[in-house]
């Protein structure tokens, strides 16, 4: 991982996940002094913050560029650009992205925590045939799809263990949100703890 060196301003978009309103509120563009980030706008482990200025640019061949966080970026890059020499078909990704969209709901009815997203520690890659499903232990009929497309494992571009993608993104140490445990599988997601 290389090391991140700080920038003097942070800015970013942030916003709240309403689960009442199954909708995004509370939107702000946020500017502020680096040195000012909380411990909740800072990933420990990385290093990666909220910070537009913490983010870089990937573009992949025939796939629109996306951002992911500085220190993580050489190594998803190298494993993409393999899964892609591997016949891997990858049409879309989504990295960065701030937004409180996950832990415990406050009394709003609000979730509380920035997702990896937020840092640039995750992707979804081709979201239109690998959906997000809850009420989905073990991936059935019964699951429920609420964002991107219905999950297609045999589609060009499908993520299944036995994809180039996967084997290359867990090589790199990240996990696969399909293989969340719980309610909920994220069959588009990779993150280094893959919710």
């Amino acid at each position: 991982m290389a090391p991140i060196h700080e920038p003097q301003t942070c800015t970013y978009v942030d916003w709240t996940w309403s689960a009442a309103d199954r909708r995004a509120v509370d939107i702000r563009e946020v500017e502020k002094p680096y040195a000012a980030l909380t411990d909740d706008e800072r990933d420990g482990a990385t290093g990666c913050s909220i910070c537009r200025e913490d983010q870089v640019e990937i573009a992949l061949p025939g796939v629109a560029p996306f951002q992911i966080c500085k220190a993580v970026a050489e190594d998803v890059e190298a494993a993409l650009t393999r899964a892609l020499a591997r016949g891997f078909e990858i049409e879309t990704v989504t990295g960065y992205r701030v937004g409180r969209s996950k832990g415990v709901l406050d009394i709003d009815g609000k979730r509380t925590e920035y997702s990896n997203h937020s840092f640039g520690l995750a992707i979804d890659v081709n979201a239109e045939k690998n959906g997000l499903y809850d009420r989905c232990t073990e991936f059935s009929g019964e699951c429920r799809l609420v964002r991107g497309g219905e999950w297609r494992p045999d589609a060009p571009g499908g993520i299944t263990p036995d994809a180039p993608l996967y084997e290359e993104l867990m090589d790199m140490g990240w996990k696969w949100g399909g293989e969340l445990p719980g309610r909920q599988k994220d069959f588009m997601h990779f993150s280094p703890s893959g919710d």
